[in-house]
């Protein structure tokens, strides 16, 4: 089966979205997504997002993504990240996004490798507070048709240039795609039955790949299981450049436990807000608020060090209130693991949390093959260097999923133009 549209976004993380609210109402978009329209890792972000206060912030904020990445950030992207953040929040605003406030401005918090609190949040479901206002957004467009239980398997290429992709879709997808292969409007769907192959080819003049990090290649991580790094399999294939696959991010503080399956993150704004880690002997042995991949080796160290499976982490610097209020999601799922953080430590262990590597990019979200872009996890623009900073992970993604936006809207104009 054979579809045409305009562009073609791979993912529904606030990446993808952001890309198709930002494109223009006649072009005509299909976002595909591996499973349902809600399992991406940003719907899981629990910190907040970054942005700079006023232009006195400006090379503190530059320097701390710049230090917690080891200097090996690209320094433009690193730049255009930060000059592009207010405008972002604005959007985000317009769309309904809820962040916390105090009086008339917003509520700041600070997160580790943070010279000061620049953090925007909502509760500690920011990136679900994010992704539910843009998925709303997205599907109130006539514009965009979203394709559930739909799997990039390739993309497709003539004349070494992007025109789409080629998927497998669900076979609850059949009607639709039967009718939007005959060229028929078809309404967003909300919910649908996965199982059953279809083969589909989505042919479009631009094609963004916004499919989340690799988290599924490992036992222990903070994603989603399904999201294991198709992207980068498949430009590999054809040649496309990557950039930085060693560069992986391990999150310091998730809860421990022994059954099967993703890891509840407990937020580096936790210790941002006065939450201490302690050995067995109850005993601090690191800087809470350094990068996560220092925190990290040092619990690794006082594991190895004591023969544990895991430290503590301890709340009791944080009072009662502000745990119900600014961890309210935190507080639950640690209580239904039979821990309230209001009286006694948790358990927690390093895993694996995000990918800092991934297709390379220009400023402008473009690959190394024509008409083909990534944006969010998926592609590494340098913002990162080594190692991410704490709740720069959401705002990298819209600003350059703007960007990727924009410069589609400006080739095909120039197309359009020469033609």
């Amino acid at each position: 089966m054979k579809i045409k549209t305009d562009v073609v976004i791979v993912g529904t993380g606030v990446a993808g979205m952001f890309s198709a609210l930002k494109l223009p109402r006649d072009k005509k978009i299909v976002l595909i997504t591996k499973e349902d329209m809600r399992s991406s890792d940003s719907f899981l972000a629990q910190g907040g997002i970054c942005v700079l206060r006023d232009e006195n912030d400006y090379d503190s904020y530059f320097e701390d993504t710049m230090k917690a990445g080891h200097y090996e950030n690209r320094k433009e992207s690193v730049d255009i990240m930060i000059r592009g953040s207010r405008d972002i929040i604005n959007d985000l605003v317009g769309y309904g996004v809820d962040f916390k406030r105090d009086g008339d401005d917003f509520a700041y918090t600070r997160e580790g490798a943070h010279s000061r609190p620049r953090i925007l949040y909502h509760e500690d479901i920011t990136g679900k507070e994010i992704s539910e206002k843009l998925l709303g957004q997205v599907l109130k467009l006539e514009n965009v048709t979203i394709l559930e239980y739909t799997s990039m398997e390739d993309i497709l290429v003539k004349d070494g240039k992007c025109v789409g992709v080629k998927a497998v879709s669900a076979e609850a997808n059949r009607t639709r795609l039967e009718a939007m292969a005959a060229g028929k409007k078809v309404k967003i769907q909300e919910e649908i039955q996965p199982g059953g192959k279809i083969q589909v080819e989505i042919c479009g003049e631009a094609t963004i790949l916004a499919s989340g990090g690799i988290g599924g290649r490992y036992e222990h991580s903070t994603n989603y299981p399904h999201l294991t790094g198709d992207a980068l399999d498949i430009a590999k294939k054809h040649g496309v450049r990557l950039e930085h696959l060693d560069y992986v991010q391990i999150h310091p503080t998730t809860l421990y436990s022994k059954k099967p399956g993703r890891r509840f993150l407990i937020s580096e704004s936790v210790r941002g807000e006065g939450a201490v880690l302690y050995n067995s002997k109850k005993e601090r042995f690191v800087n809470e608020l350094l990068p996560r991949d220092v925190v990290t080796e040092a619990i690794r160290e006082e594991m190895k060090k004591e023969g544990t499976d895991h430290v503590w982490l301890s709340m009791e610097n944080i009072d009662k209130d502000t745990i119900l209020q600014h961890f309210p999601n935190i507080y639950q799922r640690c209580l239904e693991e039979g821990y309230d953080v209001t009286k006694e430590c948790i358990p927690v262990v390093p895993a694996q949390h995000y990918f800092m590597g991934g297709i390379w990019v220009d400023s402008d979200s473009r690959t190394s093959m024509e008409k083909l872009y990534a944006v969010g996890e998926t592609s590494c623009n340098g913002v990162h260097g080594a190692n991410r900073l704490a709740s720069n992970s959401l705002l990298e993604s819209l600003v350059f999923a703007k960007r990727a936006a924009k410069a589609i809207v400006q080739e095909q104009k120039h197309a359009a133009g020469a033609a």
